[in-house]
């Protein structure tokens, strides 16, 4: 059940989606300066009933020094959205990102074709 104490419809969840996705744009990569959203680092949001919300992103490197910092934004960011009581950030390998899944905009700002 939710904080209201009512069931989500899908309607619900895609509306809390997409405030939690505006959050995450406000996620800025320190190294690239582009953020999280735009470079395409973000795989998946999940929200569940109660709350719950789960992310799941990769990083441009697998050794990225950064993560936690990002991790950290991550939680930060997702505080925003006043239906999120608990939010797990799940950093997944596959598949592998490549610029390929960066938003024009990312691309141009970072000079890439």
């Amino acid at each position: 059940m939710s904080k209201e104490g009512k069931i989500w419809t899908e309607e619900d969840i895609q509306i809390i989606k997409d405030r939690i996705m505006q959050a995450l744009e406000q996620v800025i990569d320190p190294e690239l300066g582009i953020d999280i959203v735009n470079l395409g680092l973000v795989y998946e949001v999940n929200v569940f009933n109660g709350g719950y919300c789960e992310v799941k992103i990769t990083l441009t490197t697998m050794g990225c020094p950064l993560a936690d910092v990002i991790t950290e934004d991550i939680l930060n960011a997702v505080k925003t959205v006043p239906e999120i009581t608990e939010t797990d950030v799940k950093l997944v390998w596959y598949p592998a990102w490549d610029t390929s899944r960066m938003s024009r905009y990312a691309r141009i700002a970072l000079g890439i074709r």
